[in-house]
């Protein structure tokens, strides 16, 4: 797990954007830090200043990439995160934990120390709140998990951060450089994984020919309602009724792995769909369930539809101006039979009165 903090300067931006660009930066690196399964320690580095951290050796064993327990309410367990100073110069670093929580772009990030932890920020204690570390050197950094007796049952995720503030004089803004590792607790008690399929909705964009195909756009949200973390197998389709003209979306990402409570907005387009005049997008999902060990199983699919007109009106056009076209002819055909009629008894009548004199 590597991590590479990088502080640059760029006076010809504004400062605002500078402050974002370094932000967004800075919070990626930290979330790949947090979230990499590799067991390589996480490490920064920035000129003089350069540290890594990694999971102490003990009974939870020696090649850990992150943290991760199994307890009851009420219960504690104690580890150790190692810091090694990998700069040259002597490294001083502010130590706390803060809850986790899935970004937009899928990764897991941890609060920033201005926000309030509620769970594993909160029953993660630190043996100290900062560390001293020599050029060259290490530093073990005891820490505890005590789940409160009413902690709920299921998973819960944060982090173990080590911390340093530099002030940039480019940007005119203090620097707060992050790394740290992931500490997932699961409490004991009946562990509930579900997810459910919301708000799918379905637009169909039509094409001018009349007998070629449209596209359609499928949204929908996955929300883990459950007690689990979990991660989703997607599938997407669109059919006609009775499933006919039925197109799928091809190969989808799996989600991300989502906290309790936490929800995904998806967005998926599909191409080559035929008008089926009443078109029905189904969003299947198989929730995938991870244990501690890292194997997969995949439990009951759930599933989302919406539905959406899609008139091939170009078609129904066409169609009915060659029913309007054959109307008419038939009509005139009709027409010009009667008027032969008419004047062939007309003929009769004069012959005949002409006979009779």
């Amino acid at each position: 797990m590597h991590v590479l903090a990088v502080s640059r300067r760029t006076p010809r931006l504004p400062v605002r954007l500078t402050v974002l660009l370094r932000a967004a930066v800075l919070g990626l690196l930290t979330a790949l830090a947090l979230v990499c399964a590799h067991p390589t320690p996480a490490a920064a580095a920035d000129g003089d200043v350069s540290w890594r951290v990694r999971t102490g050796a003990n009974a939870y064993g020696d090649d850990r990439s992150s943290f991760s327990y199994a307890v009851n309410p009420g219960g504690t367990v104690e580890d150790t995160m190692v810091v090694t100073n990998r700069g040259r110069t002597p490294l001083r670093l502010a130590v706390y934990a803060s809850d986790g929580y899935t970004t937009d772009a899928g990764q897991l990030d941890l609060l920033t120390r201005d926000k309030k932890s509620t769970g594993v920020g909160v029953w993660t204690r630190p043996e100290v709140t900062a560390v001293t570390v020599a050029p060259g050197k290490s530093a073990d950094v005891p820490f505890t998990v005590t789940v409160p007796e009413n902690a709920t049952p299921g998973d819960h995720v944060g982090g173990l951060l080590t911390s340093l503030k530099q002030a940039d004089t480019a940007a005119g803004i203090n620097v707060d450089r992050r790394l740290g590792l992931r500490v997932a607790v699961r409490v004991g008690g009946e562990l509930k994984p579900r997810l459910a399929v919301e708000d799918a909705h379905l637009d169909y964009h039509g094409s001018a020919g009349p007998f070629s195909k449209g596209s359609a756009t499928v949204t929908y949200t996955v929300h883990n309602t459950g007690n689990a973390l979990l991660s989703g197998r997607q599938e997407v389709a669109v059919e006609g009724p009775f499933g006919w003209l039925r197109t799928a979306a091809g190969d989808l990402p799996d989600t991300p792995a989502l906290l309790p409570g936490e929800r995904w907005k998806v967005t998926v387009p599909v191409a080559d769909v035929a008008p089926g005049v009443r078109l029905t997008a189904t969003a299947k999902v198989l929730p995938l369930l991870t244990d501690a060990s890292g194997s997969t199983t995949p439990l009951k699919p759930v599933e989302g539809t919406a539905g959406a007109w899609a008139v091939p009106w170009t078609l129904t056009l066409l169609v009915l101006l060659l029913i309007a076209v054959v109307t008419a002819i038939v009509l005139l055909a009709r027409r010009n039979r009667a008027r032969r009629k008419a004047r062939e008894a007309a003929l009769v009548r004069d012959a005949v009165k002409a006979a009779l004199g």
